[in-house]
């Protein structure tokens, strides 16, 4: 089993990371699936987090762990641009796609994205 080092700031108990919402668990797991693959390290993870938390104190994050995993989700995105696993208009294009799934879902049920691959 790999492990890696813990992250300042993570929000954790005595098991571990704590997530407030299921995509905060996916997000996590999909950083750590994709360092375990090599496509970056984890130190190159843990700089790239570091930088988009300075980048989000710098405008204003009053950094009270609420938006720790929004940092997160933002530091995947970079990597997965600078590290060519997604280009910049398939991003777009899914994250247009979540946007609209997630307008058409009624309150309180379940976001489901359908899209042909």
């Amino acid at each position: 089993m790999t492990t890696f080092p813990p992250l300042p700031l993570q929000p954790r108990d005595n098991d571990g990371p704590v997530f407030a919402e299921p995509w905060q668990a996916q997000a996590f797991a999909l950083a750590v699936e994709l360092s375990k693959q090599g496509l970056f390290t984890w130190a190159e993870w843990a700089e790239t987090l570091g930088a988009e938390i300075r980048a989000a104190a710098n405008d204003g994050d009053a950094d009270l762990g609420d938006t720790y995993y929004d940092h997160w989700m933002r530091a995947l995105e970079r990597l997965s641009l600078e590290k060519s696993l997604v280009t910049p208009e398939t991003m777009d294009r899914r994250t247009d796609d979540w946007r609209r799934a997630y307008l058409n879902t009624p309150h309180g049920q379940p976001v489901e994205l359908f899209t042909k691959i």
